[in-house]
């Protein structure tokens, strides 16, 4: 029983983390080196790694994506898709596909004399499933060594973390004035029955010796 709390425990907490990780933006300082349009198959389940199609085309199985295309500083391939998001989730409200691919685009240099950006996206990045972070932002950095405070992860969880804790004191203040104190009745009353029950028992036990020639 121990264990099987804490691998519920373990779920629960990784699956939380897993989604601020998966939802929350992050942000990585490339060099833009091209960007492309390409056809993708959405027919599968892997289709929740792309953002929700408009009302029109819902029933596609396919469609154009954009995609950027970058490297770091230590030459790792990143590839960015760039899709709005639109009113549904994650809630980034993004509108501007068109300008941020034409930014990206304006943005492209080469190794030879690189222009460092900051690219804010959110999403994974899983070569099997062929999923892509999706780009939100794009901003020209003076290099790749520019630090990047995440303001908003911090005062997000910040608050998340109070939230919980704020939800949880009250739970346990409830728990201490409404619920043990009925707990506790309820064990009492129990307590009360199973003594009642050994008294009868013991009254049943000399009445039946009394039978048996032994005495009371």
């Amino acid at each position: 029983m121990v264990y099987a709390k804490w691998i519920l425990r373990v779920l629960v907490w990784g699956g939380l983390a897993a989604w601020l990780h998966y939802t929350l933006p992050q942000h990585d300082v490339v060099r833009v080196v091209g960007t492309y349009e390409e056809r993708q198959e959405l027919g599968d389940w892997t289709r929740i790694f792309w953002s929700k199609p408009d009302k029109q085309s819902a029933g596609l199985i396919n469609r154009d994506v954009q995609f950027i295309q970058a490297f770091d500083a230590n030459e790792n391939a990143r590839v960015y898709r760039n899709e709005d998001t639109g009113w549904s989730w994650p809630p980034y409200f993004k509108f501007d596909t068109a300008n941020l691919y034409t930014e990206a685009s304006d943005l492209v240099s080469t190794k030879a004399d690189p222009e460092w950006v900051v690219i804010t996206h959110y999403g994974w990045r899983n070569e099997f499933f062929s999923a892509f972070p999706n780009a939100v932002g794009i901003k020209p950095v003076a290099g790749p060594d520019v630090t990047i405070i995440p303001w908003f992860n911090i005062i997000f969880l910040t608050l998340m973390v109070a939230l919980f804790w704020a939800v949880y004191v009250r739970w346990r203040r409830f728990r201490e004035a409404r619920i043990d104190p009925v707990l506790n009745d309820v064990a009492d009353s129990w307590d009360a029955a199973g003594d009642n029950i050994t008294e009868k028992r013991g009254r049943f036990r000399a009445w039946l010796d009394t039978w048996r020639g032994k005495a009371r």
